[in-house]
């Protein structure tokens, strides 16, 4: 099968390469002249515009793309429109926000163009290991791309699915996201707890591997963090900033619409954004307040 990629990004080009691994023929356009010629050495073939990109698919096409939600994705998907005809398909593979699929998708079905959501993970090991892929759209068009999801899954017969309708995909890989931050912030809490046991003199990383192999707490993410940890124990280096890309804050967002309670995946997102304070005025507020109420020693920097 021959699929257009759109985005050369580490994840993009990772998964354009395991497409061709399978078989599959990709050719792909980025708007980085070093992106396009780094595939092309790998034995891809790069488009220097969407309009080529198109050219070079034969009908019906089939491009999958891999780009930043929002402005990006839009932008893109308006120049693509008027290039494409009836039993296209769009797959977009990126982290947006599942009310801007479904708005896409209504939108290109009234140009007989299918539009899938399909909610990626697996990060830079995916080109190794596969990627997970959370698929919203027809089950039709689902089943007539099986090859590719096959290809990009970690097997034919797990790891992926069609998992709802339109906006489906990019939903549960939404929550799934939103799962990852109190995942990620457990860990973090409890490796922070540890490291401050300063009279035990704990070894994390060693910990880290026992937890691995039998404990309940297992999981690919304790792999990394152990790799992590035992690299760089102390973590010497590495600036106290965490981003978040989004879909924690839609997860929080959707929480709060349908009146779930999530603390967890909630409060993991206000640490994130704590994170990234380095001055914080609360924080030099409250302890001015305890001065003043309590004549407690306020520190000064």
């Amino acid at each position: 099968m021959k699929i257009g990629m759109v985005g050369l990004g580490r994840m993009g080009a990772n998964m354009a390469q395991r497409l061709m691994r399978g078989g599959h023929e990709v050719v792909a356009f980025d708007i980085g002249n070093e992106a396009r010629e780094t595939f092309a050495a790998k034995g891809g073939t790069a488009a220097e515009t969407l309009v080529a990109l198109v050219t070079a698919l034969p009908a019906p096409r089939t491009l999958w793309l891999m780009l930043p939600a929002g402005n990006v994705t839009d932008s893109t998907l308006d120049q693509l429109a008027p290039m494409l005809q009836r039993g296209d398909t769009l797959i977009d593979g990126g982290n947006a926000n599942y009310k801007d699929s479904q708005r896409r998708a209504k939108d290109f079905a009234q140009r007989g163009v299918e539009y899938l959501d399909c909610g990626t993970s697996g990060g830079i090991w995916g080109l190794e290991n596969g990627y997970s892929l959370m698929i919203g759209g027809s089950e039709a068009a689902v089943d007539r791309l099986r090859p590719i999801f096959e290809t990009l899954a970690p097997a034919k017969d797990r790891g992926w699915g069609r998992v709802g309708p339109s906006g489906a995909g990019h939903f549960a890989k939404m929550i799934h996201n939103g799962i990852e931050y109190g995942l990620m912030q457990a860990y973090a809490e409890g490796f922070s707890i540890m490291e401050h046991k300063e009279d035990l003199d704990l070894d994390l990383a060693g910990i880290a591997e026992i937890w691995r192999h039998g404990s309940v707490v297992r999981s690919w993410l304790l792999d990394l963090t152990a790799e992590a940890l035992k690299a760089n124990p102390s973590m010497d280096g590495i600036a106290p900033h965490v981003p978040d890309s989004g879909e924690g804050r839609w997860t929080v967002q959707e929480a709060i619409d349908l009146d779930v309670p999530a603390p967890v995946i909630t409060l993991s997102l206000v640490q994130r954004l704590r994170s990234r304070d380095d001055a914080s005025f609360a924080d030099r507020l409250l302890s001015a307040m305890r001065g003043q109420f309590g004549g407690h020693a306020v520190k000064k920097v």
